[in-house]
């Protein structure tokens, strides 16, 4: 990743201006220099146009799940947005893209992975483009921690308090760094 020039979504996404919303990123990645790629990301994320960042957790080691390859490092940011969820997922891609972002397989090691947790209290059901909540984020610690971390409250549409979560996932190692 290069640079920190504005991400403009290619898309319409629809006309006029937008009322903001409160969006969660989750933030991964296990490939090269990790933790820096994460930090870079947080400052592509902050220049996405009609988006700003609110709140970035620290960053977390963890184990992966469902895959192989070297630990991760997560973070989860905050963002309050004028884009709609596809439009704000386009960009979340051109950044993962710009990091040298593959996708050989399901859980492939990343350089660079971008999900969107929650936008707003927004359920959307677009599969395969897009599904918020992010339809696995309630059974990872290496989300809800962070999440937790800048926003204690969260509540996941559906499921109820992110809080309420974390205890089932005690097996789940996810350390701050």
């Amino acid at each position: 990743m290069s640079g920190t020039a504005p991400v403009a979504p290619t898309g319409a996404g629809g006309a006029g201006p937008r009322r903001p919303v409160r969006a969660a990123i989750g933030l991964g990645a296990n490939l090269g220099d990790a933790a820096g790629r994460l930090r870079e990301a947080f400052d592509r994320i902050d220049a996405i146009a009609d988006t700003r960042v609110l709140a970035r957790s620290g960053l977390w080691r963890s184990a992966p799940i469902e895959a192989r390859g070297p630990d991760f490092h997560n973070a989860v940011a905050i963002v309050e947005t004028r884009l709609d969820a596809f439009s704000l997922l386009e960009a979340l891609r051109r950044i993962e893209d710009d990091a040298g972002r593959e996708r050989p397989y399901r859980n492939a090691p990343r350089t660079l992975d971008l999900d969107l947790l929650l936008y707003g209290d927004a359920r959307i059901d677009a599969p395969p483009r897009l599904v918020v909540p992010h339809p696995r984020m309630a059974g990872r610690a290496f989300v809800l921690r962070p999440l937790l971390e800048v926003a204690p409250d969260a509540t996941i549409p559906g499921i109820g308090p992110a809080a309420g979560q974390v205890d089932a996932l005690a097996g789940q190692r996810a350390d701050p760094v």
